[in-house]
């Protein structure tokens, strides 16, 4: 009784899966980053992964948007291991707090 279990999976796990690659184009921007100082760390770390709406669509109440923009920027390097340079966090945060920080 248990040999008939144990032979239908032994052949689901030996039985290839094929799958079609797919292509993905991402939708084009509709939003561009604001000018500031930082904007060219800015453009090259962050739109590596995202879109400006991402950034732009973040809340403006906080009451510390410092603590806040070093917290995202710290969140993206380490928890979603973004590729950017420890260097261009102070940058970043920079730019971020003065652009979009109000």
């Amino acid at each position: 009784m248990r040999a008939l279990p144990l032979a239908l999976l032994a052949l689901a796990v030996s039985t290839p899966v094929f799958a079609a690659a797919i292509a993905y184009s991402p939708p084009e921007e509709t939003a561009k980053l604001n000018p500031g100082p930082g904007f060219e760390t800015a453009q090259a770390d962050c739109m590596v992964c995202h879109s400006v709406d991402y950034i732009s669509t973040q809340p403006r109440s906080f009451a510390d948007p410092r603590a806040y923009w070093t917290a995202e920027v710290v969140k993206m390097r380490k928890a979603y291991g973004a590729p950017i340079p420890e260097a261009d966090t102070q940058a970043l945060v920079d730019y971020l707090v003065s652009v979009y920080g109000k």
